[in-house]
């Protein structure tokens, strides 16, 4: 099922003028193979091109193509050109169904950097079932939200098949991080929060631990902070870290989307899955403190978005869509995920991806990346699954490789 060769393009980035679009082209130009033919699309060709002539390489040959996410047509021109589109052009809520329509009805394979679950629920509910029946792999995720999330689970699960040593029952994810989220990142989710807020199903739905499954009523109900939400865990002191932890702030798109991968796989990780994310805090009274503001973020900045004054003065300040830190301090970000994991039988694993990277950027230029690469080149190689996936399952073990060979950390340890 996959895309025919005869295609004009085996891969086309979308949004290459942005801040992580940029980046993503440059990671494209320096590591694929010289035989993936590449383009990329936007509304400005002219901008488009003097980016590419500012890599040098080979990207100052890469063609370039007009496409507007207002455009239908354009859309369908570039989803009929190519085998595989990555796209970075969000808020993806406003901006993506069109695109990831137009890859389902060409049968074009997809991948994306969104966290913003309310637009993964809708791409689900339109697209799935066709996508299966045209061979598309629509993979929503493929950045910081949601790959090492995903390959924690993925990676636990594995190894307790191989030892023999039962299902996942607790998988506890903690982040360690430093660097910043893009200004694409951060509309995306102040446009969510704009959402619920004016909507009660929508609010629901991002409640829902179990948002993105493929079948609901076959998952279990948790009581949550707003009767039939996500889970309550909020503050807590990790002995193992002798850290405070509070809740990850992308924890209500990351969590939903494990789920999905053990649904879409038959439930493989374990009919009784427990997964959480938390964020290292630090330690002693000013970690407490830390923690209680995290916990407390989303109710705030809700109750400021409320607020026409403090909504002015928010979008003033937060970084606009296209805006990032410059080289010498994403240089020194990184982030380490450790999911703390015990299976059906009583045994313990330590899970781990990280990377010395930024992870809003640089990180997130790489997982995209390899991901659109892995569609690209090794299509053949993948996971035989079609829909709208997750990182894991459409990827699997590959894309651990890929992120090995890019100096990414991606392991599963017994526990001591």
């Amino acid at each position: 099922m996959t895309p025919s060769r005869e295609r004009d393009f085996d891969l086309v980035l979308f949004g290459a003028t942005g801040f992580v679009g940029r980046l993503v082209a440059r990671h494209l130009c320096q590591y694929a193979p010289p035989d993936i033919r590449i383009a990329v699309a936007g509304r400005d060709p002219a901008r488009l091109g003097s980016l590419l002539e500012r890599i040098g390489g080979a990207a100052a040959q890469w063609p370039v193509l007009f496409a507007d996410s207002a455009h239908a047509g354009s859309l369908n021109r570039l989803a009929a050109s190519t085998r595989v589109v990555a796209t970075t052009v969000g808020p993806y809520a406003m901006r993506g169904l069109p695109l990831v329509g137009a890859c389902v009805h060409h049968g074009t394979h997809y991948v994306d950097l969104t966290g913003e679950l309310l637009f993964v629920r809708e791409s689900i509910d339109c697209f799935h079932e066709e996508a299966i029946a045209t061979g598309a792999k629509i993979v929503h995720g493929c950045g910081f939200d949601s790959v090492p999330s995903d390959l924690v689970a993925h990676l636990a699960a594995s190894q307790a098949r191989i030892d023999d040593t039962g299902t996942l029952s607790t998988v506890r994810s903690v982040v360690a991080m430093r660097g910043g989220f893009s200004g694409g990142t951060l509309a995306s989710m102040v446009g969510q929060l704009d959402a619920i807020r004016h909507d009660r199903q929508a609010r629901a739905l991002v409640d829902d631990p179990y948002a993105l499954s493929p079948d609901r009523d076959a998952e279990p109900d948790h009581e949550g902070p707003h009767g039939s939400g996500q889970p309550c865990h909020g503050i807590e002191y990790d002995e193992r870290l002798d850290r405070w932890v509070g809740p990850f702030v992308m924890a209500a798109f990351n969590e939903p989307m494990v789920r999905r991968s053990n649904a879409l796989t038959g439930w493989s990780y374990g009919r009784d899955l427990d997964y959480r994310e938390f964020q290292v805090m630090g330690s002693g009274a000013s970690g407490h403190v830390k923690a209680h503001l995290l916990a407390a973020g989303p109710s705030l900045v809700a109750g400021l978005l409320s607020m026409p004054p403090s909504r002015f003065l928010m979008d003033r300040l937060l970084p606009s869509p296209g805006e990032g830190p410059d080289a010498i301090r994403r240089a020194n970000g990184f982030f380490r995920m450790r999911g703390y994991v015990q299976t059906s039988q009583g045994t313990r694993y330590v899970a781990t991806v990280a990377a010395a990277r930024d992870p809003g950027y640089d990180a997130t230029a790489v997982m995209i990346g390899q991901s659109a690469l892995a569609l690209a080149e090794d299509e053949d190689r993948l996971p035989d699954r079609y829909g709208v996936l997750t990182p894991a399952t459409a990827f699997g073990d590959h894309l651990v490789d890929r992120l090995w060979d890019h100096g990414f950390t991606a392991e599963v340890e017994h526990a001591d």
